[in-house]
């Protein structure tokens, strides 16, 4: 891949994708082809076969997908399946028909066993039952994971999968009903603070930003709902902090633009079958990432955990030395990450930035 390459970043507006973006503009790559999800439907395979033919990328990053957090999972389960599947078979395809030099295509790491074995290697795909609450976004993975796997055997299309740990970063999903649990902790602690020091204004802003408040947590933030929407203080509750799940579980995190340094890393130098890791190697209990959030944030009070609401997995830490032999390992500590990734939070809030559907 050199720096005049036709590059297709697939969903460039989502978080992987913006962060490849900037990536690639900071290497110098000259040629990079962008379309929203407007412009091009990925689900239509007619679509993407008459785009490819045309436009006639080189390389690919496919970054397109429909994600979610634990609600989103369980609430729309049909889309997330159906969604996933139709972008990654329909680009797949058209990119091994239509002479793309090289793919990679993102999985995750929900795609492993409930109860899989810490921290999780490749060769445990498919090795157990998978986590109910999110199950059908990993089947579509799987599904994507074994594509390139067979294109590269059967035709030797040069597709790669890497399986990214929990990301987080600037322009991540911040909706309160679809997003992963960092963002919507550090979305959660900043409403309650604009509460605790009565700016409904600023909580008004916030809601028209990054999309609408649920009623569960606009009583904990001791706001009413008027009949014409307009949110309001009142006298007799005090904002309180309320999290899913008991806390227990342990979670990786990295900030994204580790994983778009990653996959440039290996856009130029790996072109084998195995799947790929990309993680931090370390884990982090969900207590400990609600309080490291709750201290940047500067917010009073303690956490209460609303243990009625499912947990998820109890732990999801990747095996990263595939990587590490590759010569590449992560570099942002997390709570420097997420501190800036709360400064460009309020930066921004303000200025109408919803999330990618790419």
């Amino acid at each position: 891949m050199n720096k005049t390459s036709n590059i297709y970043i697939a969903g460039h507006r989502g978080l992987v994708g913006t962060a490849i973006l900037k990536k690639l503009e900071a290497e110098g790559y000259t040629n990079l082809i962008l379309h929203t999800s407007k412009e091009l439907d990925l689900r239509n395979q007619a679509d993407v076969d008459r785009y490819f033919y045309s436009e006639k990328p080189e390389y690919i990053f496919l970054a397109a997908a429909k994600v979610g957090g634990i609600y989103a999972n369980n609430a729309y389960p049909a889309d997330f399946i159906r969604n996933n599947l139709q972008i990654q078979t329909n680009v797949i395809d058209a990119a091994y028909r239509s002479g793309v030099k090289k793919l990679i295509f993102f999985g995750s790491s929900c795609i492993y066993p409930k109860n899989c074995t810490q921290p999780m290697k490749e060769e445990c795909i498919l090795t157990g039952e998978l986590e109910k609450t999110n199950e059908w976004y990993a089947i579509a993975k799987i599904a994507g994971i074994k594509m390139c796997q067979a294109y590269r055997r059967q035709f030797n299309f040069n597709a790669i999968s890497v399986m990214p740990t929990n990301l987080y970063g600037p322009c991540d999903n911040f909706d309160l009903q679809t997003s992963h649990v960092l963002p919507a902790m550090i979305r959660k602690f900043h409403l309650v603070k604009l509460a605790q020091s009565g700016d409904v204004n600023a909580i008004m802003v916030d809601e028209k930003c990054h999309g609408p408040i649920p009623d569960e947590i606009v009583q904990n933030l001791g706001l009413v709902r008027d009949i014409d929407g307009v949110l309001r203080l009142t006298h007799h509750a005090s904002p309180k902090i309320v999290l899913w799940g008991t806390g227990m579980p342990k979670r990786e995190f990295m900030h994204v633009e580790d994983l778009a340094d990653a996959c440039l890393f290996l856009m130029r130098s790996y072109d084998g079958e195995e799947m790929l890791n990309i993680g931090v190697g370390q884990d982090n209990a969900i207590r400990d990432l609600a309080e490291m959030i709750r201290n940047i944030v500067g917010l009073e009070g303690s956490v209460s955990w609303d243990n009625t609401k499912p947990d998820g997995t109890p732990r999801k830490l990747l095996d990263v030395s595939r990587m590490r032999r590759l010569g590449w390992e992560a570099s942002i500590e997390l709570r420097k990450g997420i501190e800036a990734v709360y400064d460009w939070y309020r930066r921004d809030n303000g200025v109408v930035i919803m999330p990618s559907k790419d």
